[in-house]
């Protein structure tokens, strides 16, 4: 609560005015069964028709007053909660892009997303509830209460009566539904990367006519999150009936106690039609109360959950350091590391690049290939072991500075729902020239210009619409266009044929002779002409030179050399 006060305290002159308005509103609402009472007890005897009408219209009046004033208050909360909602959705989504890939790893990505849609959506709504019914319910509950006071005392006792079986109601009930609509949102992480799953992979599912054993395993999650709901909403709901049965035996009393009294005298019938009426009120405002309690666990649930993301300390941020002088571009120095500090993923591993040189990095599925460019980009810090660029340890050089020195297009990456030409830009304002050279480069021109719209053709979400190898030409592209210092190709010509693998390969050597180059392959022909060839299983270093020098030195890359030259892929 106190991460929601926060991104409330810009807006407190304005619910402060909010607030006001309710309090007119109800306690406009609260005059009128006063007036109703007073009209029939004291009005109506004197017979005139004009005070009648007189005091008719105040009623009148009071209920507009009431219905202007509730439209007012209702449109100023919305207003405060749809922009604290967006203040803290904009903080999230901020926050997580600062995250660092260990820590989206502890989180996950589909916790991420629930957190950043259903919990901030239920903060909005505890926002608005408490805006209003906040002041309505409870100056609706204590003023009925105050107001029956004066009509007659013995009639109130009875109402009072009922309140502290109420209350503790309502708090045992509330203790128990935070836990209750946390554990609700952790069953809706699950769904949701069930969902994503399946949106990711639906090519696949199709293909290995898998879709029934999805829609079972989405049943399931399902069915846990709908029991989980159900746990939680029968648990809050028990509020509403037990509250009404209290209110009503109250009400019975009430009616009971008050047909005595006026019977013998001690009460008038426009106080018990008006006891009626505030009985009305005060029941109305208990179920307020009793909501604003349920949506209050609610977003207190979602917005731990919310704050537990704010709250992250940043990872990798950079430590004081000073540059040493050294003749090469890109130093590993013993590096070792695992993801889960428990057994190395990559262990020992040392190499070092020149301004301008290549490095060819080979092996088999898992062996650690992709965590040497994260480790060199810095998406997590080696256990062990220097990394440097340029002589200055990636630990020391800023995110923000460090990330513009690389161009990379990562095993798995991404085209977004806009033009190809925004695609390859993506949003640095690069001069066209640079992006049309990129294009070129990575044998992209080719096909980009024989689309009716060219550089404008519209992709799909994840590029769809485009063949897997022109995916690639254009996510190559967009590595280049920003004339990195190092370029970081993870197994990026998978889908290129070898002719064009041979002319991208050709291209890069002439148009981008001055950038250090990482290529991660499983083609001996995509990494034969780098100047240094680095040869990894299970996490360790089998090999490292020339092609040449391997073919003479490690078994695993003649053989693997050998397979491919047999196979026609060299």
């Amino acid at each position: 609560m106190k991460m929601v006060w926060k991104y409330l305290r810009p807006y407190v002159p304005r619910m402060c005015w909010g607030l006001a308005i309710k309090f007119v509103a109800t306690v406009m609402e609260l005059l009128i069964p006063w007036l109703l009472s007073h009209i029939i007890d004291d009005v109506v005897p004197l017979g005139s028709m004009g005070l009648i009408a007189a005091w008719g219209l105040g009623m009148v009046l009071a209920a507009f007053m009431a219905w202007i004033c509730n439209i007012s208050a209702n449109r100023s909360a919305a207003y405060v909660a749809q922009h604290t909602t967006r203040g803290i959705r904009h903080d999230l989504f901020d926050k997580i892009s600062q995250l660092s890939c260990a820590q989206v790893d502890r989180y996950t990505i589909p916790s991420l997303e629930s957190r950043l849609t259903s919990d901030t959506y239920n903060v909005h709504q505890m926002v608005g509830m408490i805006q209003r019914m906040g002041v309505r319910a409870p100056i609706m509950l204590v003023g009925g209460i105050l107001i029956t006071l004066t009509l007659d005392p013995v009639l109130t006792l009875v109402l009072i009566a009922t309140l502290p079986f109420l209350s503790v109601l309502v708090t045992h009930v509330s203790r128990k539904g935070i836990p209750l609509y946390r554990e609700v949102q952790r069953k809706t992480d699950a769904m949701v990367r069930v969902v994503r799953e399946n949106i990711s992979g639906i090519r696949v599912i199709k293909a290995l006519s898998k879709t029934e054993y999805e829609k079972d395993r989405f049943a399931g999650v399902n069915r846990d999150m709908v029991k989980q709901e159900i746990k939680a909403g029968m648990t809050m709901s028990l509020t509403n009936p037990i509250t009404n049965i209290f209110l009503n035996l109250g009400l019975t009393a009430v009616i009971l106690v008050g047909a005595f009294r006026v019977n013998a005298g001690l009460c008038q019938p426009g106080i018990i039609l008006a006891f009626l009426s505030y009985f009305t009120l005060i029941l109305n405002a208990m179920m307020g109360i009793t909501r604003i309690f349920v949506m209050i666990s609610r977003g207190a649930a979602s917005g731990s959950r919310i704050d537990e993301i704010l709250q992250t300390p940043v990872e990798l941020e950079a430590v004081p350091g000073e540059a040493r002088p050294s003749p090469y571009h890109v130093e590993f120095d013993h590096v070792s590391f695992s993801y889960n500090k428990k057994e190395n993923n990559v262990e020992d591993i040392s190499f070092q690049l020149r301004p301008g040189e290549t490095l060819g990095v080979i092996g088999a599925t898992g062996s650690g290939k992709s965590t040497l460019q994260a480790l060199l980009m810095r998406l997590y810090d080696a256990d062990s072991g220097r990394i440097a660029i340029a002589g200055r340890e990636v630990k020391t050089i800023p995110p923000e500075e460090l990330h513009t020195k690389f161009g990379i297009v990562f095993q798995n990456d991404a085209l977004f729902a806009d033009t190809i030409y925004e695609n390859i830009d993506f949003g640095r304002n690069l001069p066209k020239e640079d992006i049309e050279k990129a294009a070129r480069c990575a044998q992209a021109w080719d096909f980009i210009t024989a689309l009716p719209d060219g550089f404008e053709h519209m992709l799909s979400a994840k590029g769809t619409n485009l063949s897997g190898g022109q995916r690639q030409r254009v996510l190559i592209a967009r590595a280049l266009a920003g004339s990195p210092e190092i370029l970081i190709l993870d197994d990026s010509s998978s889908a290129l044929d070898y002719r064009t693998d041979a002319a991208l390969r050709k291209a890069l050597r002439e148009e981008y002779s001055h950038t250090t180059t990482v290529i991660i392959a499983q083609r001996v022909s995509s990494i034969l002409h780098a100047a240094h060839i680095l040869v990894m299983d299970e996490g360790r270093e089998l090999g490292y030179g020339t092609h040449e020098e391997l073919m003479e030195t490690c078994p695993v890359y003649r053989e693997i050399a050998e397979i491919q030259m047999e196979q026609g892929a060299m």
